[in-house]
């Protein structure tokens, strides 16, 4: 399954973006708009409308009037009531006609742009350096040290946001701030800035994501940013956590990149196989699905992406997230703050009695909550959470190490999915042959699978006395590390009855080993196994699967 480039996506945002303001315009009663079509090219009206009433009233002249004809203009859903209908009583007292058309907030920034077009400085794209590439590193450092004070925030916020960054880190030293960022996993040095831009960097995370300069201990807060770039926009969830360090407060801000378009199981890069294992276990409409894997593997999005299929008309879904990190239109998601004493087993236990058919419990942290989950699931739901464990195997030692061998959990469970994300190499990757300790480890790795389930998995005859595997090339500015973007390794384990022993008690010998032992035995592909498979096709590397399963 490829992914769909920048472009493809954009597009993607601006049609659902359209077809938000369609709807949102027969609501209000007014003509909609689409200026797609003619948006970089419509000759602009001057002098009918100052630019301080088109920023204020997001408001636009579209055509002015004459004999016979009306006077039209543009607005959005943020365009007050109000305005609308004082320009309408004004043409009206002059003996003038005028129309009003819906359009995007999208279209409204493009066309505001060449009405006014931004006189601030352009400062250079913060761009990544590679190891010991210190100039890069002073230039971007120079960069933020040059914006100004009321830009500076968001200028950082919409650099990250154009490298892909999934975390931003804004780290206290004793004679500078250090910046640096998570991009497809790894995390980057960005620059090193006055400290004087600390209090610029607080403030704005005290007034927007609401938590307190002066606080002693670790705090959570939330924030949203709109984020404007090549003629569309999309919405940027940020969960920001502080910490007191010596030498202040430090930060790290979450990125969520929302678009609940691409949350589709379809554009996650799963094989035929997996898609359809997950398919076939959510169209039941009881037991329960667990996602294991540590922070950063995509557990959420593949949960979310799972919801988002599941999303119909005909079901009732309900979420409880610690917090919230996407918002999905249709489902109803409940925030539980366990920092003040919420707790995930006892917002269950509310939920079940609102009779919902699909229930996301955002992660099962104790027994009461593995309980509930459980007699939620036999009960005619179905639930999805996430679990800490490493494996899929290990998440059932660890569920019976917290709530015992139990009947009911062997009955519920109907599938375990562990997830990793390891970088992808870029189209600039170079061939090696195997190495002699590449081939040992190799083939220890897949000893077990079949020649058949190789060719399935690979896409080719697999020769294990020749084969070749992959290395990075670095390319240029935009490719300084040789990956580009990151590939889903996953492992599935369906529950089925020699599992299910496990956990009814009939057999003894319970530990992590054991139950894998069985599950491969049963058809299972380990993690491990996946990302050497996927090192095989030139996905990655093995030194990527290595340093992340």
């Amino acid at each position: 399954m490829e992914f769909m480039n920048e472009e493809e996506i954009q597009k993607k945002r601006r049609d659902a973006e359209e077809e938000a303001t369609s709807n949102r315009a027969r609501l209000l009663g007014l003509p909609y708009l689409d200026t797609r079509a003619f948006e970089e090219t419509i000759p602009l009206v001057p002098n009918l409308l100052d630019k301080a009433q088109m920023h204020k009233d997001f408001i636009l002249p579209l055509q002015k009037g004459g004999e016979d004809e009306h006077y039209q203009f543009m607005v959005t859903s943020q365009t007050p009531r109000r305005v609308i209908d004082e320009i309408h009583q004004q043409y009206a007292d002059a003996g003038e006609k005028s129309d009003f058309f819906l359009i995007s907030q999208s279209a409204y920034q493009v066309l505001i742009l060449r009405y006014d077009p931004p006189r601030e400085i352009h400062y250079d794209d913060i761009k990544i350096a590679s190891d010991g590439d210190s100039d890069t590193l002073a230039a971007v450092s120079k960069t933020l040290n040059e914006v100004g004070t009321d830009k500076v925030f968001d200028f950082l916020l919409d650099q990250a946001d154009k490298l892909g960054a999934s975390d931003i880190h804004i780290e206290n030293l004793r004679d500078a701030i250090r910046i640096r960022m998570r991009v497809d996993g790894m995390l980057h040095p960005v620059a090193n800035i006055e400290r004087d831009r600390y209090r610029i960097f607080m403030g704005e995370l005290s007034s927007r994501a609401g938590v307190s300069t002066a606080a002693t201990t670790p705090q959570s807060g939330h924030m949203q940013k709109d984020i404007f770039r090549d003629g569309s926009s999309h919405l940027l969830n940020l969960r920001v956590e502080t910490v007191p360090t010596m030498y202040g407060q430090d930060a790290v801000l979450r990125l969520f990149n929302f678009d609940d378009s691409l949350l589709n199981l379809d554009l996650l890069g799963l094989s035929d196989f997996e898609l359809n294992n997950i398919k076939e276990v959510v169209s039941h409409p009881r037991g329960l699905v667990m996602m294991v894997g540590p922070t950063g593997s995509g557990k959420s999005t593949t949960l979310y992406s799972i919801i988002n299929a599941l999303n119909t008309t005909d079901r009732k879904i309900i979420t409880l997230e610690d917090p919230i990190e996407y918002g999905i239109k249709g489902i109803s998601q409940i925030p539980i703050d366990t920092t003040k004493g919420g707790s995930f087993a006892d917002g269950l236990r509310s939920v079940l009695r609102l009779d919902p058919d699909v229930v996301m419990v955002g992660e099962i942290r104790d027994a009461d909550t593995a309980k509930t989950a459980i007699q939620a699931s036999i009960t005619g739901h179905l639930v999805l959470s996430s679990f800490h464990a490493n494996t899929t195997s290990a998440a059932f030692s660890r569920m019976i190490d917290l709530i015992g061998q139990n009947p009911i959990f062997s009955s519920s469970i109907r599938m375990v999915i562990a997830q990793r994300l390891v970088r992808r190499l870029s189209d600039t990757k170079k061939e090696h042959k195997a190495t002699e300790a590449e081939k040992k480890y190799v083939l220890r790795v897949l000893d077990g699978l079949s020649d058949e389930v190789l060719k399935d998995q690979l896409g080719f005859d697999f020769n294990k006395d020749d084969f070749v595997l992959y290395d990075p090339i670095p390319h240029g500015e935009d490719d300084p590390f040789g990956y580009k973007g990151r590939v889903v390794i996953m492992e599935q384990l369906s529950v089925e009855e020699d599992i299910q022993k496990f956990i009814r008690g009939d057999v003894e010998d319970v530990n992590t080993d054991a139950i894998e032992k069985v599950a491969r035995a049963g058809g299972m592909i380990t993690l491990e196994q996946k990302g050497v498979l996927a090192a095989l096709r030139g996905d990655t590397t093995l030194a990527e699967v290595s340093r992340v399963i």
